[in-house]
């Protein structure tokens, strides 16, 4: 029984995870009016508060996203992109945020609201170093300042996305819990 109700929760939270991870396609369809208003840091969050085994939060929240980079970059240029300059810097974000999201223990609005906040602020000091974008910005401490400044914008956009999307997987999951035990972890089956 304790194998079917893993099994079970573990693929409600990979099919709400891709299910989640396909919204990216809307920034492609609309991309002024959505860029960077996506579910990817939700996403990562909510894999790592959920996944009972950690490994499997990085491997499903990496793999899928992963696999959307690589359908969006398609839909952008024509191109098979598997790896880019900045894949490195982006996938380790992916990873710093289904950590943060693992330290979620409780799962209600203030904390998954600080979670969300501290993986766009490292996001954001991360993403938008500016040797990642060649000389749009100097490789100054000025320039990294510049880059910031002109990445509010797309951040924004992302904490309005953290906002919607956290939403919809934390709510969703937690009330699904709520009224199917089958998707509880142990330590809440226990109490």
């Amino acid at each position: 029984m304790s194998l079917q109700k893993i099994n079970t929760r573990t693929v409600v939270l990979i099919l709400m995870i891709v299910a989640a991870a396909a919204m990216r396609l809307l920034s492609y369809k609309f991309p002024y009016i959505l860029s960077n208003f996506t579910p990817v840091g939700a996403i990562a969050l909510f894999g790592g508060a959920y996944f009972t085994d950690k490994w499997k939060a990085y491997l499903v929240v990496l793999i899928t996203l992963f696999a959307s980079d690589v359908l969006i970059n398609y839909l952008y240029t024509s191109k098979w992109i598997l790896w880019y300059g900045g894949s490195f810097w982006v996938y380790l974000t992916f990873g710093i945020m289904v950590f943060i999201g693992s330290l979620i223990k409780k799962a209600n609005i203030a904390n998954v609201a600080i979670a969300s906040l501290a993986s766009i602020c490292i996001h954001w000091l991360i993403i938008d170093m500016p040797f990642l974008y060649g000389t749009l910005y100097p490789h100054t401490l000025a320039g990294y300042g510049r880059s910031l400044v002109a990445a509010i914008p797309f951040e924004r956009n992302m904490v309005l996305g953290d906002i919607v999307f956290c939403a919809i997987l934390f709510g969703g999951f937690e009330l699904a819990k709520s009224k199917y035990s089958i998707l509880r972890g142990k330590k809440e089956l226990a109490v």
